[in-house]
């Protein structure tokens, strides 16, 4: 990876062998590497068995979870928040285990839509929950610093499964928690 980003610094005219650029090949090869680090990660390892059993039968949410990915179009940073919710049936996940999962799909080259469902998707799977909803609000840079440069603006991406998708009372409920 180093010698691409040698490669890529050379051909936009630059002097790789310049002070302030000498090291940056194998910089940004680390930093490329931690920012696609969830290639590397197992969902279940992460878990790590921290499912727990529980009675309680009401919403749980996790809101407010920084995430930051890259556009697989552009290879542009977007971030922004993630909430959560669920509805347990008989069992719990740790509170940072939920911020794991997150973690482990944004540290990929994504489009913000396929990042909303694989959360809800792989949660939905691994707690057996009655339902999920996943809400992510985020700002892309690859429309920020180039093409229509809106810089205001914000995709709202949501996946609902379970009752949150079949129970309009559920998902409404969600959604003005976490607003």
């Amino acid at each position: 990876m180093e010698a691409c980003y040698r490669k890529l610094i050379k051909s936009i005219g630059e002097n790789v062998n310049r002070p302030g650029l000498k090291e940056t090949p194998r910089r940004a090869a680390l930093a490329f590497e931690y920012l696609t680090g969830g290639y590397k990660q197992d969902v279940r390892k992460v878990i790590n068995n921290a499912i727990f059993p529980s009675d309680n039968d009401e919403m749980i949410i996790v809101k407010d979870i920084e995430m930051y990915s890259l556009c697989e179009h552009h290879l542009l940073p977007f971030f922004g928040k993630c909430h959560v919710g669920y509805l347990p049936d008989g069992k719990i996940i740790g509170l940072s285990k939920v911020a794991r999962v997150v973690d482990i799909f944004s540290r990929r080259l994504q489009v913000q839509e396929n990042l909303t469902r694989q959360i809800a998707e792989t949660l939905m799977d691994q707690i057996g929950a009655k339902g999920i909803g996943v809400v992510i609000e985020a700002r892309h840079l690859c429309m920020m610093m180039r093409g229509v440069e809106k810089q205001n603006s914000i995709m709202t991406t949501s996946c609902m499964l379970g009752l949150f998708r079949k129970e309009s009372s559920t998902r409404a409920e969600f959604l003005s928690l976490i607003r």
